[in-house]
């Protein structure tokens, strides 16, 4: 009988879903000029690539920046030691070569001939610059990667060492993501941070031209690029956190390629002849993370199982993702460092015994009230989770934000009983899923706090054997998994909306890498 209550009210929603996006997609940008050649009547391939997203950069700071969206932009920008290509291994980047001295050494050998956009040289001065200031500004939002670098010694004028306070397995792969973008020593010693951050200025393929917030960015041809000429002579990024908007732009020619499409409007978009879906799986977990100070309703273990149990997570990857989407009980998915396969591809879904688990908790149907926050790109599946724990027994009051206040919230770390978020793994590494857990870390977000995961932790950072540091981040999971400081929902998968005038294949870290968009031959 619950079961059909439920698939009820879910066909309901979908319904006014599909209502909703019907009507948002006869509304375009009238402030917006078509990029793509077919609007403009050009039959000649497009110079300029524009991407819709549904989130805004924080800042061109990549040292300052904390989600997905903003890296995903400034990587045309700003240029790593190392990179990750496509199929996450480790190429070279601003360096040519890499070895470790000793365990708490590394020195790397820089490329020659680079310049940066207004033409400064590229040397092991910016590298040293670069680093240091990461990793001893605590205010720095990319800080708690970097903190470990104690120095960086200039051997000459392409050569550095990196030493760490201690054996470091995690180096390189923090070196290939952001935080670890190269800034020019000499351009903001001379101008200072602020006239940095109005005119930005790094040695990738592109360069910044116009950052109007919440509306778009806008880079130029880097011609001077020293791996070969740029494909684009302009990259924009679009924000636009309505998916109907951003579905009508790709509809109308406006965007080239749109992100985060809804199950929805699928068939809508591969309906047309121009246009085309195509799928990847990300390293993003849709996830609950529960505030456990002292006195909050989520600090009760029970409470948190209640909550988990009362979730049909596979409903919803079936309903609202479209089936986009794999159920896990762990943030750290196939193809990272220290996955559990134990714990991927299962759920736990027990209505009953939640709310029994509720009422064990002392609490009676409405009196258990929480605040959900979410984030408006995830709405639609924060609704369906409020709904199925009101069927349970609790009392939600759903918080929906845009992603900018979102991003300042989280920021903050003013969220109440419980937020919503989409988590990905730049580092594709298990400490990049469960450092937040760690004491200092989590003190004012969660105020989680177990001594033997921060043992494990504390451990795990610093273990230079492949194995046991493995068997490290098992254990943690498994803890997780009991505990419940978070309630995993799903891994996503990257559903993008294409024109056919480019070429998209999505990569798992969601980055868009201009130059691996290419216009489709005529």
């Amino acid at each position: 009988m619950r079961k059909r209550q439920w698939t009820s009210m879910l066909i309901t929603l979908l319904a006014v879903v599909l209502v909703l996006s019907a009507c948002g997609s006869k509304a375009t940008d009238s402030g917006t000029n078509s990029t793509s050649s077919e609007a403009s009547g050009d039959t000649a391939p497009s110079t300029t690539l524009t991407i819709a997203a549904a989130t805004d950069i924080e800042s061109f700071d990549p040292h300052n920046n904390n989600n997905t969206s903003s890296e995903a932009v400034l990587v045309n920008v700003f240029d790593y030691l190392i990179k990750n290509d496509s199929e996450q291994k480790k190429v070279p980047g601003l360096a040519t070569s890499w070895e470790q001295v000793n365990d708490t050494t590394w020195r790397f050998n820089l490329r020659e001939g680079v310049t940066f956009h207004n033409g400064d040289p590229f040397t092991a001065d910016d590298v040293k610059y670069t680093l240091e200031r990461v990793a001893k500004d605590s205010a720095l939002k990319q800080n708690s990667y970097f903190k470990n670098i104690v120095e960086v010694k200039v051997v000459d004028e392409h050569t550095a060492d990196i030493i760490t306070d201690g054996p470091d397995p995690l180096l390189l792969n923090r070196l290939s993501k952001m935080g670890a973008g190269i800034l020019p020593a000499k351009y903001i010693e001379e101008n200072g941070i602020d006239a940095f951050l109005k005119q930005p200025v790094g040695t990738g393929p592109y360069k910044f031209s116009k950052w109007n917030k919440d509306d778009r960015v806008e880079l130029v041809k880097n011609e001077n690029y020293f791996d070969g000429e740029p494909k684009w002579n302009e990259v924009v990024f679009r924000v636009i956190p309505e998916a109907s908007t951003r579905v009508s732009e790709l509809l109308a020619g406006g965007v080239d390629v749109a992100a985060s499409i809804p199950s929805t409007d699928i068939a809508r978009i591969e309906g047309e002849a121009d246009k085309k879906i195509v799928k990847a799986p990300i390293q993003r977990v849709l996830q609950l993370i529960f505030r456990q100070t002292e006195g909050s309703i989520t600090a009760d273990p029970k409470v948190r199982e209640a909550i988990d149990l009362a979730i049909d997570k596979q409903g919803i990857v079936d309903s609202i993702a479209g089936g986009a989407g794999i159920v896990t009980r762990t943030s750290v998915t196939p193809g990272n460092f220290g996955a559990d396969p134990s714990l991927y591809k299962t759920s736990l879904y027990d209505l009953e015994k939640a709310k029994q688990l509720l009422s064990d908790a002392g609490y009676a149907e409405g009196e258990a009230e929480m605040t959900i926050s979410v984030s408006s790109q995830y709405k639609e599946q924060a609704e369906v989770v409020s709904a199925m724990l009101e069927q349970a027994g609790f009392k939600i009051n759903l918080d929906v934000l845009e992603p900018s206040a979102f991003s300042e919230r989280y920021s903050s770390k003013s969220f109440k009983e419980i937020f919503m978020i989409g988590i990905g793994n730049s580092l594709f590494d298990a400490s990049n899923n469960y450092n937040r857990y760690m004491a200092e870390e989590a003190k004012g977000e969660s105020d989680y706090n177990n001594p033997e995961v921060e043992k494990l932790l504390q451990s795990a950072l610093v273990n230079m054997d492949p194995e046991a540091r493995e068997k490290e981040y098992q254990q943690v999971q498994q803890i997780f998994a009991e505990e419940r400081p978070a309630v995993y929902l799903y891994q996503m998968e990257g559903v993008y909306g294409t024109n056919a005038n480019v070429n998209f294949a999505p990569r798992s870290d969601e980055m868009f890498y201009a130059d691996e968009i290419t216009p489709t031959a005529k």
